[in-house]
């Protein structure tokens, strides 16, 4: 059989796992009788809720006696590090975009990676009935990013299909006729490349992704380069760092659909699931030859983020969570390692805390949503760039914004993004919409999307991706108002709470435990306030008619993790529980406070 490898890569929101659904459909995977969901390759629970794709997945469907694999990879420039290692799989990929944005932050990174791999793309132009929709405009704004990438002449003539993924259509020119996908699969068929098929030659195969079955325990993702592999096998696994051991192969799947299939042997070209060596890795060569060249290593890009993952120790700690000690998160820890690629932790570092750094604030946030969801209570400090030294010179990360805002909103973001050492690059107006371009140190975007959302009345678009590492920028101010601290431990009151709304927006709502040093609110002067929110109303038998005000509330902004991480500065931790998030000083009582250096 021939196979042909293909992975879907673009900026989120351009419709990819949109695009595997409608080649899954139209391909056969599911029989007639199946009730088919949305986005079905987005099956984790967080995949749902927040509407991306955070891992990579593949799939594969048979099109005219061919399997085609194909890879659906995250947009989120959070998780490229699962982009970067699918990448190796392949042998073309399909650069979704949209008819109207264009190429964007993201789009760009993974370009740039796979024209890296000398890979040659299929662009696939999605969204063409958008009422918005210029395709013309975009391909050539593709062409212009193409040579800026530094593509060869034969990645610049690139072949180009329209769709409308939601509805099932591909067409090569604009004026056919709109009926299925068909288009595309014959596009895959004539101008991707077959996978190479030498099955006389020893097995051989690279380790790209990684599975975990309850069963089986730990399985490898691969490609085959050569030969067969078998059940039973014996193998050498060539470690990342050179060593040699052996393992034995107990289980051969590959994929049909959504549905694994076990087989007795697969063959070179055809993407599989290894099972039986429990302690593989991403990186790893497979070979049934003891002498095997080791296969060139899949190289990940740095983080830039980091954050402090410590045990709770606020007064409510081990309340709500089951696993609640050091040994608890670090074991959770080392085991996300063996998945999360683009994850580091420091796990020699001293007291009850561990570094942890990844690609981006939502990359630390997923793991940190996953562990409470499992049933883990921790405390995690603010997040912070990770600096480098080149030549003696301090260096940070910048990142390039696309942002799209009202035309009315645009000096006020221009504003904030001056304060917080924003270097415009680009501005454009048109129909009343304003889109522009900033490079941005990665501390200048902390704290910010909050900002953001409020300043454009929710009507902003933002996207942001890694661009380089530059020259430190100097201070800046993460935010502008200081907490209103809970100075007593008990229960908040309604009374107190509306007495306080007057310093600035509540954060508790009435009847929650507090304890001292829990930060319950903003203080709008900046500066830390000191509060007491368990004061009552005093209560006695004389009452004048009509002097008696009614205590009226105003409905407080439910703080997601995300706005948690946003919010805290450097002398404030987020306590996480499975029902609870709180966000407390790291110093409760104003005496340590004061001994910390932080009044």
């Amino acid at each position: 059989m021939q196979y042909r490898n293909i992975a879907i890569i673009a900026h989120v929101d351009h419709g990819k796992t949109t695009l595997v659904d409608a080649l899954l459909k139209q391909g056969g995977a599911f029989n007639s009788h199946e009730q088919v969901a949305t986005c079905v390759m987005d099956s984790n629970d967080q995949e749902r809720e927040r509407g991306i794709t955070i891992y990579a997945k593949n799939t594969a469907i048979e099109y005219k006696g061919t399997k085609i694999n194909i890879v659906d990879t995250p947009g989120h420039a959070d998780f490229g590090s699962e982009v970067e290692r699918v990448l190796r799989m392949v042998d073309s990929v399909l650069l979704v975009v949209d008819a109207y944005e264009g190429p964007m932050p993201q789009t760009k990174f993974v370009l740039k990676k796979a024209l890296e791999h000398g890979l040659k793309p299929i662009v696939v132009i999605n969204k063409i009935d958008k009422p918005t929709s210029r395709p013309a405009e975009v391909i050539d704004m593709l062409f212009d990013l193409f040579v800026q990438l530094g593509a060869t002449d034969e990645q610049l003539d690139f072949n180009v299909i329209y769709a409308i993924a939601r509805d099932g259509v591909a067409i090569l020119d604009l004026k056919d006729e709109k009926k299925d996908i068909t288009p595309l699969f014959d596009l895959v068929l004539d101008k991707v490349p077959a996978a190479a098929n030498d099955t006389e030659k020893p097995f051989k195969m690279q380790i790209a992704n990684l599975a975990y079955d309850n069963y089986l325990g730990r399985m490898g993702i691969g490609r085959v380069y050569e030969g067969k592999a078998k059940v039973g096998q014996t193998v050498t696994i060539i470690g990342n760092d050179g060593v040699r051991r052996t393992g034995k192969v107990s289980k051969v799947f590959t994929t049909l659909g959504l549905r694994k299939v076990e087989v007795a042997e697969a063959e070179a070209g055809d993407i599989i699931t290894l099972a039986g060596i429990p302690d593989i890795y991403v990186g790893e060569t497979v070979s049934s030859v003891p002498d095997a060249e080791p296969m060139a290593p899949i190289t990940i890009d740095e983080p830039t983020l980091k954050m402090e993952f410590m045990v709770n120790s606020s007064p409510f700690a081990g309340r709500e969570g089951k696993y609640v000690t050091s040994r608890n998160i670090r074991d959770r820890l080392e085991k996300e390692l063996e998945m999360n690629v683009g994850l580091k932790v420091d796990l020699d570092s001293e007291g009850n805390g561990y570094i942890v750094s990844g690609r981006g604030e939502l990359h630390l946030s997923v793991l940190i949503e996953t562990m409470r969801r499992e049933g883990f209570e921790l405390q995690v400090g603010a997040p912070q760039v990770i600096f480098h030294e080149v030549a003696g010179k301090k260096m940070e990360p910048m990142e390039n914004v696309v942002i799209w805002v009202p035309e009315e909103c645009s000096g006020t973001i221009i504003e904030h993004l001056g304060k917080r050492k924003g270097l415009m690059t680009d501005m454009k107006t048109e129909n009343g919409i304003t889109s522009m371009e900033f490079e941005v140190p990665t501390r200048g975007l902390l704290g910010f999307r909050s900002i953001f959302t409020v300043d454009t009345k929710g009507e902003g678009i933002m996207y942001s991706s890694f661009s380089k590492y530059d020259e430190y920028k100097g201070a800046i101010e993460k935010r502008e108002v200081g907490s209103m601290i809970s100075g007593f431990p008990g229960t908040a009151m309604a009374y107190s709470l509306w007495k306080l709304e007057e310093r600035g927006p509540i954060l508790i709502e009435p009847t929650t435990e507090v304890y001292e040093g829990m930060v319950i609110g903003e203080h709008l002067k900046g500066g830390d306030l000191i509060v007491n929110p368990t004061k009552n109303k005093q209560l006695t038998n004389m009452r004048a008619s009509g002097t008696d005000e009614a205590v009226r509330l105003t409905p407080i902004r439910k703080m997601t993790l995300e706005d948690c991480l946003d919010y805290i500065g450097s002398d404030e931790y987020v306590e996480v529980t499975p029902s609870t998030l709180r966000i407390r000083k790291k110093f409760l009582t104003e005496t340590e406070r004061k001994r910390g250096g932080k009044a």
